[in-house]
């Protein structure tokens, strides 16, 4: 299931393999279905209260539940998903002993889901992951000439605080917290797995490989290396304060395809989370932590 629940161009491939009997296209527009069922479950689910949240709304926590919905929607239909889909592969005549567990989609196979829940995440919450990669973050922010929140920021954003870091097969982290893809000129570890992509604004799903690190120093050079060395990020660098300038120069060289990147990393840094996090470190320095974000990054 690589394809966006959106992507009808696809459901037209998956039609004509299913008129062929194709036992993969059946399997895998079951579990389109069964995506998008689950996702409107989850919406629904949400849009059904019987009264005004206890501790009120706000556009940065409807920006995180609808984070944690894709999250939940992604886990429950992938590998054997809640069993709908092999429910629907019967019903078209098929049988769910016809393609294998890690189905195949043009010639891409979709890995298990990247985050076992048997596995612990490496943080306890946001407090101990901002305490964690601080550091790091501020030696980042030096090299590149950039807020070392607006880093930790983005970062809390890939990874949903260090909740969500991509796994190996083994359980063990790949400590990429930036996201970053593994191309044909990475000659590191890389790990697959199925994520959201945005093209002409609408979400797909689809299977990338990503970079995987033996350690957060390893993450953190080489998130700096891959700023500072290609050309299309000259205007992320040396921002200085300017978290919005980063942000938003961020998505204008492409770093991520989703159309709300920089809003979501200004909103991030600009949340009360990051700066009780970095109130509770009690650093010690001459600039200030809690800086001043453009309008509209709160």
């Amino acid at each position: 299931m690589t394809a966006s629940i959106t992507d009808f161009s696809h459901f037209q491939a998956l039609r004509a393999g299913a008129e062929r009997d194709d036992p993969a296209a059946i399997r895998e527009a079951a579990g389109q279905f069964e995506a998008l069922f689950v996702q409107t479950l989850l919406k629904n689910m949400r849009a059904a209260s019987l009264a005004e949240p206890v501790f009120g709304a706000s556009d940065q926590h409807d920006m995180y539940q609808e984070m944690l919905d894709k999250q939940l929607a992604l886990e429950m239909t992938n590998g054997k998903g809640i069993g709908l889909a092999d429910l629907l592969v019967r019903q078209l005549g098929g049988s769910v002993t016809d393609v294998p567990a890690a189905v195949k989609s043009h010639g891409v196979a979709i890995p298990q889901s990247p985050y076992p829940l048997k596995v612990r995440p490496q943080w306890s919450g946001a407090d101990d992951f901002v305490k964690d990669i601080w550091p790091h973050a501020q030696r980042t922010a030096e090299r590149l000439d950039v807020a070392p929140e607006a880093i930790v920021a983005q970062a809390a954003l890939e990874t949903g605080w260090g909740q969500r870091v991509m796994r190996r097969g083994d359980g063990v982290s790949s400590n990429n917290l930036f996201g970053i893809k593994a191309g044909s000129s990475w000659n590191g570890d890389r790990i697959s797995r199925l994520t959201l992509e945005y093209r002409d604004g609408i979400a797909a799903r689809q299977v990338e490989e990503f970079r995987s690190y033996p350690s957060l120093a390893a993450t953190f050079d080489d998130y700096a290396t891959v700023l500072a060395d290609k050309s299309r990020y000259r205007d992320v660098i040396g921002k200085g304060d300017d978290i919005g300038g980063f942000a938003s120069a961020l998505q204008d060289a492409g770093y991520a395809t989703d159309p709300a990147y920089a809003e979501k990393v200004m909103r991030v840094a600009g949340s009360d989370t990051l700066r009780d996090a970095l109130a509770g470190l009690k650093i010690q320095n001459d600039a200030p932590i809690n800086r001043e974000l453009p309008a509209g990054a709160r």
